[in-house]
């Protein structure tokens, strides 16, 4: 998958770009937007699962919400660290996609590597627009820089409607089931609370954000820079 796209979402490990956001994903595919996830790592350091059962269950998600690409940078799990190979990774790949809008985790997150993917493509959206930096790749700006929630949430400045767009978000969540079926005796798993009603939590958020609204589910994002809204 390659060409550039409308919106590129950046996560720590495959599922946390469709925790955070993929009923906005859905919408905004449905609306004949190009959308792609690029995943930092592999998720290697996962409780339950491989890497190969991650990147199967990685595309079953990608295939359901429509994506228009999706990437990993096969960085290592635990060990985002923010070193200026790490940014120049994350560069190169901003470069190749060309979004308008960049979405990051939420930079308060209790999973560290959350925060440090936050961080990382806070430095690369920067980096991106440099012209002297990596000048063998055009540069690309990027309008706005959002982010998205995973386990933690705290001053949500923007809501979107995901209401008919839900069932999408929690189909591509059950795609992970490495990550979130309850984990039966005898089997080759692990309990973790992913694996204790973590997409029902998910679907109780969203349910209560949506409702500060009048609307059945919402998902919630932080900026940082205003944005601009044409009322008229």
């Amino acid at each position: 998958m390659d060409g550039s796209v409308d919106i590129a979402a950046f996560g720590a490990h495959p599922d946390d770009v469709e925790i955070g956001m993929g009923g906005t994903i859905a919408k905004h595919v449905d609306a004949g937007y190009r959308v792609a996830i690029c995943d930092l790592t592999e998720a290697e350091m996962s409780s339950n699962g491989t890497v190969e059962t991650r990147k199967q269950e990685a595309a079953e998600a990608a295939s359901l919400l429509g994506l228009a690409d999706r990437s990993c940078l096969a960085l290592p799990d635990r060990g985002l660290t923010g070193s200026a190979d790490q940014i120049e990774a994350i560069v190169r790949e901003i470069r190749r996609l060309r979004p308008r809008i960049v979405f990051a985790p939420y930079w308060a997150d209790r999973h560290p590597d959350h925060g440090a993917c936050s961080r990382l493509v806070e430095e690369a959206v920067f980096n991106a627009k440099l012209r002297k930096y990596l000048p063998e790749l055009p540069p690309v700006n990027v309008e706005q820089l959002l982010f998205y929630y995973i386990n933690d949430s705290a001053d949500v400045s923007l809501i979107v409607d995901v209401s008919t767009h839900y069932d999408r978000k929690i189909s591509a969540l059950r795609s992970y089931r490495s990550q979130f079926e309850k984990v039966g005796s005898g089997e080759d798993r692990v309990q973790t609370p992913l694996t204790d009603r973590y997409v029902e939590r998910v679907e109780a958020r969203d349910l209560l954000l949506g409702q500060t609204r009048q609307l059945a589910y919402a998902e919630g994002f932080a900026i940082k820079r205003p944005q601009p809204v044409h009322l008229f």
